[in-house]
């Protein structure tokens, strides 16, 4: 039988995929505050299914392999607004998602999906921080702090590529045979 935390936590991951595409549309109609809203349901059902798993003894190969994709849908729709808003250079955001397209490639090719590496979660750590404060809807703060977030979320979006890219390294970097004596 089939543990209920390991089916809630399936279900959630399958509802951050879902996300994506309403989070775009509530940015590109203006409603920030919405989208805000919406990404930090995202983040935290992202933290809830990692628990749910554990607390079932493990995910699913399904969720394994969703659970990645699910992550990269939800933050390249505020990533690709930020790109077309000019707060982002497109070149940017461009690697980045290239990036997400060839690792996710690869972990499906993998036996088990392939998990998160270190390198992979503090990259996504810092995407989620980045996206959180240069969505920072106006209004919720002053005016000052409101920049001040923005900017700090900017500079965050750079170790963010940085940990992509590393990360991506270390994904595909062939690993050596263990000896045969």
């Amino acid at each position: 039988m089939i543990s209920p935390w390991r089916l809630w936590a399936d279900r959630l991951t399958l509802l951050r995929a879902l996300l994506g595409a309403p989070l775009l549309l509530l940015l590109a109609s203006g409603q920030p505050a919405w989208a805000w809203m919406l990404l930090l349901i995202g983040a935290l059902s992202d933290l809830a299914d990692g628990w749910m798993a554990r607390k079932a003894g493990g995910g699913s190969s399904w969720g394994a392999r969703l659970d990645p994709l699910a992550d990269k849908l939800l933050v390249s729709a505020p990533l690709i607004w930020l790109a077309v808003d000019q707060r982002l250079p497109l070149w940017a955001v461009w690697l980045l998602l290239a990036r997400e397209l060839l690792i996710s490639g690869w972990r499906s090719g993998s036996q088990g999906g392939a998990p998160a590496s270190w390198l992979g979660k503090w990259k996504t750590t810092f995407q989620f921080l980045s996206l959180f404060l240069m969505l920072w809807p106006a209004g919720w703060t002053s005016v000052r702090i409101t920049q001040v977030m923005h900017a700090l979320g900017w500079w965050l979006f750079w170790p963010g590529l940085v940990l992509a890219l590393w990360s991506a390294v270390a994904y595909l970097r062939p690993r050596s045979a263990p000896d045969r004596h």
